[in-house]
């Protein structure tokens, strides 16, 4: 992305949201990118719980 696209963006950012708020939704979108990232690198959760007896395999 160049600089004209880059201000681009910005200007329709502040017209959508105003200049108090602005800040708000960079964070917010900063936070959601930073979850997305760590929940990729963390290893799957194990599902510990019980089953039921007629869900049990057969041998």
């Amino acid at each position: 992305m160049n600089l004209t696209g880059l201000l681009i963006v910005v200007i329709i950012g502040l017209v959508l949201f105003g200049s108090g708020k602005l800040p708000g939704v960079g964070s917010g979108i900063g936070k959601t990118i930073a979850n997305f990232r760590r929940s990729l690198s963390e290893p799957d959760e194990i599902d510990v719980t019980a089953k039921k007896k007629d869900q049990e395999p057969k041998p």
